[in-house]
């Protein structure tokens, strides 16, 4: 009787952890109403496909500056890209504004430009904006490509893929 109560504990415990990933403690789901994951800075979160990767967008208001980390499915650790810089059109108050977001070298994980998972940009105007409408130009995550992808910052979400 023993072995079969630890057998079905063993299972229920199995079943209601399945999907948190193994060494993973700030890990968080919410599946009423749709699956959710927190982003690691408290950032804005954008998907990427089918969960296949997210964005995180931090504002850092005081400084005027806006951080990209490129995060893989689940939001599960960075992933990393090739890329050397990430543009963004920004629409703030009817006036489009430009951000180039350039790759930034991490030597603690020895991620350098055109190998990371972390972009930057600085602008005075990011220092005023609470809410802006925001296109992505394109990002390769994996081999595959995300173009004109549309989101509200810090709304985030599932972008709108503007198809031309």
């Amino acid at each position: 009787m023993k072995t079969l109560f630890a057998l079905f504990a063993s299972m229920a415990l199995a079943t209601f952890t399945g999907c948190k990933p193994s060494g993973s403690s700030s890990h968080s789901h919410s599946h009423g109403g749709g699956h959710h994951h927190e982003p690691p800075h408290g950032g804005t979160a954008i998907d990427l496909g089918e969960e296949e990767a997210h964005l995180e967008f931090v504002l850092d208001a005081t400084a005027g500056r806006l951080t990209c980390y490129v995060l893989k499915a689940h939001m599960a650790g960075f992933q990393r890209v090739t890329q050397e810089s990430l543009e963004l059109a920004a629409t703030v108050g009817g006036k489009v504004e430009t951000l180039t977001l350039k790759a930034v070298a991490n030597a603690a994980t020895g991620e350098k430009a055109g190998d990371t998972s972390q972009f930057e940009a600085q602008a005075d105007w990011l220092k005023t904006a609470k809410s802006f409408d925001v296109e992505l130009k394109s990002i390769n995550v994996r081999g595959k490509d995300y173009t004109a992808l549309k989101f509200n910052f810090p709304k985030g979400g599932a972008p709108e893929v503007v198809k031309k």
